[in-house]
């Protein structure tokens, strides 16, 4: 007789666009269904992930916490407490900083048996007051899940965390959702090539450094144009940027979506400039949607784009090198070419997100 499904509980701060999100909705939405019952727990339930959750019968607890040292948190704990006795959740995963904390803290108080945290960033990019408050919450936890080895080396030079405590399940995506017919949209329906980015638009992305090398492109390439796809506190000033550089229309910015394959399909050549990077959908999703990648050489990045062979990849800050690894590109449509195909090829056989999702089971396997 086969055991009935454990019941597991996934937590993040919010249910929005990020990638930590997205990726906690498809795990949740993926996972076998005769071995394990997903339940997803968050501050705040509103947002295009938690619909979905909810459109796959996925349970959502919400726990409105405003600060983790208010008394609000006890009440909060107390309903975290109710709820894994009710549900029988055995182990508990938290996915972004702050539910690392709340739920090192409070989840074995709980009653469930693992707890596990994750380390998805490279700590610059982590609130500073949360800092050592995340290293706590590693060491109070089980274990640790990386989505990269450079976040896996991170963890044990900056962190000291012991080997034996550190997982690695990369990045999935649903490749099903990134095929089909490359087409550029409006306003760039006659633009060639499309040089472009699809990412939250925060400091760390470092999108200016795109900007400032596309603006050195425009002129000898008078055909290219530049598409940003995302929103975020850096809109503003990248805009005001766009009209000092004096770009005009040459650059269109596009609200952040939820359906952003028709954009990756959209961009010829593909852009992440970050100065701090993990590892990214937005590449996978655009080698998989056979754009010719170029990004920044920091964090996890190499290990999806080997340069020269499924992208190419520029000095981090430096948007002198960006602009030829860029030009590159432009000037030799066959190297384009080649390296789209070999990124879309290498994504297909190494992740897709059954394969993600069959390494975090056999994870959770392991603890349980």
């Amino acid at each position: 007789m086969k055991p009935p499904p454990i019941p597991i509980l996934l937590m993040a701060r919010q249910l929005t666009e990020g990638g930590s999100e997205r990726q906690l909705t498809e795990l949740a939405r993926s996972l076998d269904r005769a071995r394990f019952t997903p339940h997803v727990a968050c501050v705040d339930a509103r947002g295009s992930r938690a619909a979905d959750l909810r459109e796959a019968g996925v349970p959502i607890l919400e726990l409105p916490l405003q600060s983790l040292a208010s008394f609000q948190t006890l009440k909060m704990a107390a309903r975290l407490r109710a709820y894994v006795q009710r549900q029988g959740i055995r182990l508990i995963h938290a996915f972004d900083p702050p539910m690392n904390v709340f739920a090192s803290t409070f989840g074995r108080l709980s009653g469930a048996k693992i707890i596990l945290t994750s380390q998805r960033c490279f700590e610059d990019t982590i609130y500073p007051p949360q800092r050592k408050q995340v290293r706590i919450a590693h060491r109070l936890a089980n274990g640790v899940v990386a989505n990269a080895e450079a976040v896996r080396q991170h963890l044990l030079t900056a962190y000291g965390l012991p080997a034996k405590k550190i997982r690695i399940c990369r990045n999935g995506i649903d490749l099903s959702r990134f095929t089909g017919e490359r087409r550029h949209r409006p306003p760039f329906t006659a633009a060639y090539p499309v040089i472009g980015t699809v990412c939250v638009l925060r400091p760390e992305k470092a999108v200016h450094l795109l900007l400032e090398a596309f603006s050195w492109i425009a002129p000898p390439f008078p055909q290219s144009r530049l598409l940003i796809v995302g929103s975020g506190p850096e809109l503003e000033s990248l805009q005001q940027l766009r009209t000092k550089l004096g770009l005009g229309d040459t650059v269109h910015f596009e609200p952040a979506t939820t359906d952003v394959a028709p954009w990756m399909r959209a961009i010829d050549i593909f852009v992440l400039p970050s100065l701090s990077e993990a590892f990214s959908n937005s590449i996978m999703e655009a080698m998989a949607s056979g754009c010719a990648v170029v990004a920044s050489n920091v964090g996890g990045n190499p290990e999806l784009v080997e340069h020269g062979v499924t992208g190419l990849l520029f000095a981090r800050n430096n948007a002198d090198d960006l602009a030829r690894q860029i030009s590159a590109l432009i000037d030799n449509p066959a190297l384009r070419d080649r390296l789209a195909e070999a990124g879309r090829g290498r994504i297909a056989a190494e992740f897709s997100l059954v394969e993600s999702t069959r390494r975090m089971e056999a994870i959770y396997d392991e603890f349980l």
